[in-house]
């Protein structure tokens, strides 16, 4: 069939619409797959802006706001009659003056949230901020691991009647602490469904292996609070180590607290957390108290044990993250930072 003009200018109007069509973009992409490309990015975009709008306002549970309503009404129903303070020498230490002193310094911990109250939209720090809280954390619990292992090895009390030294009973400790969080992390490793509010993942897993250690700690100390009491002099240097354990409580619970903020935990209940982390140290505190004679031979390996944990959590999880969210001189720089400080304030602690 003989093509018509008509019929030729139509099919050569059709041929240069599909060229327009067709027409190549600067970068190399039609306009179909060029609008597919922006709106793959635009979704991408939303969804970065949904995730950092999630962090940024996180909600306070109600759970909570009950669990903090909780730790006041204990605070005022618990306390002692006659007041907290006791003369030294009168033997007047009764078990209810020994938990509040290790509920004063488990509360204490809350007290680490404190300075990060003052940070808006923490969870919208981006990894190199999280890496540099990584880092504070790190050095504050090796600080934290290198003071409890040196008290075990260098415990001293006229009721220790142990025939294995102190130093032994301390390694022992460190060895069984290794293990203990050594499976903890393979147990927490093969299940993958683990999550605290809305945190999923390793995050979640990093979060729960640190309150772990953390309140495993506080076992050794509630014991130290108890034997204190307990021992020679025992009204006097109680009320002076639970003061001194209050204060070291305190970095303590900031340790926790730049862990769980940045992950996208609300603040009151990072402060709950903190002190859930300190509250082994009232429930063991009365019991030693009362049978001093029994647990003064074990709080060796109670020290060494704590310290073995935080310092292995502190070294392979904190530290190896923090140096893979900065860098080298980052990392040792805030870490060796933390570190000293937090051995300054002890040493200080140990001087009044």
């Amino acid at each position: 069939m003989v093509e018509t003009r008509r019929q030729k200018e139509a099919r050569e109007r059709l041929e240069n619409s599909a060229a327009v069509v067709e027409e190549k973009s600067p970068n190399g992409l039609n306009n179909t797959e060029r609008s597919n490309a922006n709106a793959g990015k635009a979704q991408t975009s939303l969804a970065k802006e949904g995730e950092i709008s999630k962090k940024a306002n996180v909600r306070t549970p109600k759970r909570s706001i009950i669990g903090f309503s909780l730790l006041c009404i204990i605070s005022y129903i618990m306390w002692p009659e006659g007041g907290l303070y006791v003369e030294p020498g009168t033997g007047a230490i009764t078990r209810k003056h020994v938990w509040y002193y290790g509920w004063i310094t488990a509360v204490s911990t809350g007290l680490g949230v404190v300075p990060l109250l003052f940070v808006r939209d923490v969870g919208q720090l981006d990894k190199f901020y999280i890496g540099m809280s990584n880092a504070v954390a790190s050095g504050m619990m090796m600080s934290a691991s290198f003071s409890l292992i040196m008290e075990g090895m260098t415990f001293a009390d006229p009721l220790d009647h142990s025939e294995v030294s102190c130093s032994v009973r301390t390694l022992i400790g460190i060895a069984i602490g290794l293990v203990f969080i050594f499976g903890t992390k393979k147990f927490l490793d093969e299940h993958e469904d683990i999550h605290m509010d809305d945190v999923t993942g390793a995050d979640a897993k990093k979060i729960l292996l640190i309150i772990i250690v953390m309140t495993l700690h506080s076992f050794s100390e509630g014991v130290g609070i108890g034997v204190s009491f307990g021992g020679e002099n025992g009204d006097k240097l109680g009320m002076f180590i639970s003061a001194s354990l209050a204060v070291h409580n305190i970095p303590e619970g900031l340790a926790v607290a730049v862990v769980l903020l940045p992950r996208g935990i609300a603040k009151l209940t990072a402060a709950n957390w903190c002190i859930f982390t300190s509250l082994p140290q009232p429930l063991m505190a009365v019991p030693a108290f009362m049978f001093v004679n029994t647990f003064i031979p074990i709080l060796p390996i109670g020290l060494g044990f704590a310290g073995g944990a935080m310092a292995w959590v502190a070294v392979t999880e904190l530290l190896v993250e923090a140096y893979e969210d900065t860098d080298l001189i980052t990392t040792a720089s805030l870490t060796s930072i933390a570190a000293a400080t937090m051995l300054y304030l002890q040493e200080s602690l140990h001087k009044i």
